[in-house]
């Protein structure tokens, strides 16, 4: 697999045989991630899910694909905490990782949620599964799977910010992203 391209359906295993893609967008399963990552991990965790739940009731869901991907963004950031936690994981992919915390955190990047509010964290969402792609590569599947706690599976979910971050954060933005993780 190219280091851009999106996984096709044979890599990427299903927890049923529906398409995730027809299903009803997730909702936040709760206002806090699992109890084993640090205070200030958590904070950034029910902060961000805050205020993308407030977004999308603000508008009202009309942001269609947007809507239904931004609820995945404080699982995701969870995941990559974890992650860069982990001795499985090799200090190249950990190096890797840590960018993409920062990115998260960092409210100035390249669509910025300190200006957009919520919409912005479309791309750190992009940046974020771009890192677990290629982490794909060298770091067993399963211990991704043992650290993602969202309630989609986790190779789906990649699978559809893969496909859609072209529509999610343009053509430009994309290239950056992709520039970033080579």
């Amino acid at each position: 697999m190219s280091d851009y391209e999106i996984p096709s359906d044979d890599s990427l295993r299903r927890i049923s045989g529906q398409d995730l893609l027809d299903s009803e967008p997730d909702q936040p399963s709760g206002s806090s991630a699992p109890p084993d990552v640090s205070p200030r991990a958590q904070r950034f965790y029910d902060r961000t899910r805050t205020r993308i739940a407030s977004y999308i009731t603000k508008k009202g869901g009309k942001n269609g694909k947007a809507s239904e991907l931004l609820f995945f963004v404080p699982d995701v950031f969870i995941l990559l905490w974890r992650l860069v936690n982990d001795s499985r994981v090799t200090g190249k992919n950990k190096l890797l990782l840590g960018t993409g915390i920062v990115y998260f955190i960092f409210p100035l990047d390249l669509v910025p949620e300190a200006l957009l509010g919520a919409i912005g964290y479309l791309d750190d969402l992009v940046f974020a599964v771009y890192i677990l792609n290629k982490l794909l590569r060298d770091t067993d599947e399963a211990v991704l799977r043992e650290h993602w706690s969202g309630d989609t599976d986790l190779l789906e979910m990649m699978r559809k910010v893969l496909h859609s971050a072209d529509q999610l954060v343009g053509k430009d933005v994309l290239n950056q992203i992709k520039k970033l993780v080579k």
